[in-house]
């Protein structure tokens, strides 16, 4: 095999970039970045209310009477980013569902997991609403060729040639040179 000859798809190509092509294909045929924006979203919120920051030697606790409502709205989002990857038909629901779980975490999860998560479901929710599968392109019947007949090609500006000139026909499409005698004026009737 020489350097000219080029790779045949899926026999002689390294299996990593097979796995890339594959994850391409699947990756255009659903919302993933809506998924993965909701997913992302989902954890920050879930994490925030549990974790203990250390600033020196002090531990700070964020513990809020919510915690439970902020795991489960973490829960949901990350069941909801997933669901957008794996049944794309539901995309309006877990888009509409994830937005208001996001606003819903504002005033239950320390404003939405200090706005990171509300912002990342938020913005992953309108793209997941927002998002429309794809049409397959459609393919357009084979035309005869009919160049020999002497029409102008659909869509074509028709030129004068030059014996139109030599003729001294006028040149003014628009119905107003002087010849005429509207010198450029319009009538209105």
């Amino acid at each position: 095999m020489s350097a000219e000859t080029p790779a045949a798809p899926g026999h002689d190509e390294h299996y990593i970039r097979v796995i890339k092509r594959k994850f391409r294909a699947w990756r255009g045929d659903r919302p993933f970045w809506a998924g993965l924006f909701v997913l992302l979203g989902g954890i920050p919120i879930a994490y925030f209310p549990y974790a203990h920051l250390q600033i020196g030697h002090l531990t700070l606790a964020m513990a809020t009477t919510a915690g439970a409502g902020s795991l489960i709205i973490g829960v949901l989002l990350g069941v909801l980013g997933v669901s957008l990857w794996f049944q794309k038909h539901v995309r309006t629901f877990a888009g509409v569902a994830a937005i208001l779980l996001a606003l819903v975490s504002i005033p239950v999860s320390n404003l939405g997991g200090f706005l990171i998560g509300f912002l990342f479901a938020l913005i992953g929710g309108a793209m997941a609403v927002a998002w429309v599968p794809g049409e397959p392109p459609v393919q357009e019947p084979v035309q005869e060729d009919t160049a020999g007949e002497g029409d102008a090609p659909e869509g074509a500006v028709p030129t004068l040639t030059k014996d139109a000139y030599d003729a001294g026909e006028p040149n003014d499409l628009s119905g107003t040179s002087p010849a005429n005698g509207a010198n450029g004026r319009h009538s209105a009737g």
